[in-house]
């Protein structure tokens, strides 16, 4: 038995035109700092224009996602495309991961081999980049708390903000004190910045993967609840995992006494728990299977 709440919109839906404002931004700061990493000769700003292109690819894959979890669901696909945002997720991070190797590795080129570069140019474009990173942090800091498709925007922003940040920290340097191997060491830091957030946006998308229940939920205060429903004299096979963000599903056998499931009372007994999920856990979409006392005995050993 269940209760149907239809099809949910995603978080990252709901967040559609946000994510297109700020792939106008990454853009056009991604033709900036490469036409200015050119004209002052600058690896960093260069760093920074692929780690921001790469950024633009990721939100553009995300859009994409966030257009295929919108279908609706079919036979064949009974929760429609939602898990696209998790596989969008896990894809930009992938992808961030390899950006960040790769500038490490050219910073270390290049402190070996540094160049000659024109602070004055570095700095203006530093400026420009900054500026746009700071309009994009504010159009998705709030949609961030509530999908990991928009957190993984939100934290390449973060992350193309300290690149701003180290190509004007090393513009100074240069020109203060003509040290040029600055230049690749905040390539090296963009290279930095990118990896540990990386690596918790990818643990959080292989946790909804490999359904594990979220990290707000405590099973065993489900439980608890559960078994103080009216008629309720115990759970298992209690199941709650992440179909997307912002979606939790939960499955559960529940035993009821064999007089509460008289007179149509397994409908009243439906309605309190799908209740108290809701209230007490944000938990909207459940499925439960009510069983009489007497059917415990049939119940396979798994299930146990």
């Amino acid at each position: 038995m269940s209760h149907d709440h239809g099809q949910a919109t995603t978080a990252a839906g709901e967040q559609r035109g946000r994510l297109r404002a700020v792939l106008g931004i990454t853009l056009a700061i991604v033709a900036a700092e490469v036409v200015g990493g050119v004209l002052a000769h600058s690896l960093v700003l260069i760093a920074d224009a692929g780690h921001m292109a790469t950024d633009a690819a990721g939100i553009g894959l995300s859009l994409l996602a966030v257009h295929f979890a919108a279908r609706p669901p079919s036979d064949a696909r009974t929760f429609g495309y939602q898990r696209a945002e998790i596989l969008a997720a896990v894809t930009n991070a992938v992808v961030l991961f390899g950006l960040g190797a790769f500038i490490l590795v050219e910073g270390v080129v290049r402190l070996v081999h540094p160049g000659t570069s024109t602070p004055s140019l570095m700095i203006a474009f530093g400026l420009l980049a900054l500026a746009g990173n700071a309009i994009s942090l504010l159009l998705l800091r709030r949609g961030q708390a509530q999908s990991l498709n928009v957190r993984a925007a939100f934290l390449e922003v973060v992350a193309d903000m300290g690149g701003a940040v180290a190509v004007l920290v090393a513009a100074v340097v240069i020109a203060v004190t003509g040290f040029e191997r600055a230049d690749p060491v905040a390539a090296i830091v963009i290279g930095v910045l990118i990896l540990p957030r990386t690596a918790k946006l990818l643990r959080d998308a292989l946790d909804v993967l490999l359904e594990a229940a979220p990290k707000n939920v405590d099973l065993a205060e489900i439980r608890g609840h559960i078994c103080q429903t009216p008629g309720v004299l115990g759970v298992h096979d209690l199941h709650v995992w992440t179909v997307t963000s912002g979606l939790p599903v939960l499955s559960a056998h529940v035993v009821v006494a064999d007089e509460a499931l008289a007179d149509g009372g397994g409908a009243r007994v439906l309605d309190r728990l799908g209740e108290c999920l809701a209230g007490h856990f944000d938990v909207e979409h459940c499925t439960f299977q009510l069983e009489p006392a007497t059917h415990r005995a049939h119940e396979q050993a798994v299930h146990r």
